[in-house]
């Protein structure tokens, strides 16, 4: 699921009902490695293919000869070696990790199948997800925001975005809660570089927007959104968003994100587990609002409930950052002057 968020990084978040996918065939097993017999049988090959064969790593005694009593040529070394390197590759499509997945069976046997191709998107999708899932040590905390003074707020001043062109929705102003958080908590804006062993802090923030579209799942990015106001985020958000159901949106509105958000509000369900849309380190799913019983000054009333779930990566975020992150969002959620006071 998205999660979530592809983009460049397509996300991490919940996926839309994906395509029955491609069946790849099962790549061929890699060459074992030479017995003592296979170095010492000879093989019929000039000096020259010999010692390329060795330059680039090559075993010339493995290397089907195309030749004369198969002698083996140069061009018979090239083919060995980009079949070899392209079994690799079909073996792990993802390059997740070094994990494997191992041949399917034939589903046929028990019955009428259709095969048909991932769209390019859908492919670039699981692959990044698949990349996600498997670097990144996830753990997701649920928890829910009283939303029911914000939304009688935003219902209040619905009219101002919509003259500017946008649309003031629930989505719009978690998106402004979000951006003032992660300047309190530049952790959540980060990424990992495990070959330096560094964190990595950005000091903008660009918010990934999960967008479920029918070409597959986008995720287009608000640049510097800690910088502008609800109404510029509405209308910034409408556009992209339709842009990126359209077809329309450039590469360079999908890259450069440093947090995502998926919001399934719309489609349904309540609490997900969204991915982290790698190289980030974090990301924030919205579900659908419900109604509870809450107490007011007048007693027990109904009460509106936003759930949310964050999902981080346990690499540079432990559980009690990840806590006190989603406390500071819902808090944010439910005494706006928190925005004016720390955001």
């Amino acid at each position: 699921s998205h999660g979530q968020v592809a983009p460049t990084h397509p996300p991490a978040p919940a996926p839309p009902t994906p395509a029955v996918p491609e069946v790849a065939p099962a790549p061929p097993p890699p060459a074992p490695p030479p017995t003592a017999a296979d170095r010492g049988k000879q093989v019929a090959a000039s000096p020259s293919v010999r010692r390329f064969a060795r330059e680039i790593g090559i075993d010339v005694t493995q290397v089907p000869g195309s030749g004369p009593k198969g002698r083996v040529s140069r061009d018979d070394v090239k083919t060995f070696a980009k079949k070899l390197n392209e079994s690799r590759s079909v073996a792990a499509p993802s390059g997740a990790a070094g994990i494997v997945e191992p041949p399917l069976p034939d589903f046929g046997q028990w019955g009428e199948i259709t095969r048909e191709s991932m769209k390019l998107i859908r492919r670039k999708t699981a692959e990044h997800l698949s990349v996600s899932w498997n670097v990144i040590p996830h753990v997701t905390i649920f928890d829910k925001a009283d939303i029911t003074d914000l939304d009688a707020l935003r219902k209040r001043y619905a009219d101002r975005a919509a003259k500017a062109g946008g649309k003031l929705t629930m989505a719009v102003m978690v998106c402004k809660v979000v951006a003032s958080a992660l300047k309190s908590f530049p952790k959540f804006n980060a990424s990992i570089d495990m070959k330096s062993r560094e964190i990595i802090y950005k000091h903008y923030v660009n918010l990934g927007i999960a967008v479920n579209t029918p070409r597959g799942l986008m995720v287009p990015v608000i640049r510097d959104a800690d910088q502008k106001n609800m109404i510029q985020l509405a209308v910034e958000i409408s556009g992209i968003a339709e842009r990126a159901r359209s077809g329309t949106i450039t590469v360079d509105e999908l890259e450069g994100s440093t947090f995502t958000i998926s919001n399934l509000g719309r489609v349904g369900g309540q609490f997900f587990t969204p991915i982290v849309n790698y190289p980030e380190v974090a990301i924030l799913g919205m579900g659908r609002t419900f109604t509870e019983a809450g107490f007011g000054e007048d007693g027990v009333e109904p009460r509106t409930a936003l759930p949310l779930s964050l999902s981080f990566d346990h690499r540079i975020i432990d559980g009690a950052d990840g806590a006190a992150f989603v406390g500071w969002i819902i808090e944010a959620i439910q005494e706006p002057l928190v925005l004016s006071l720390e955001g």
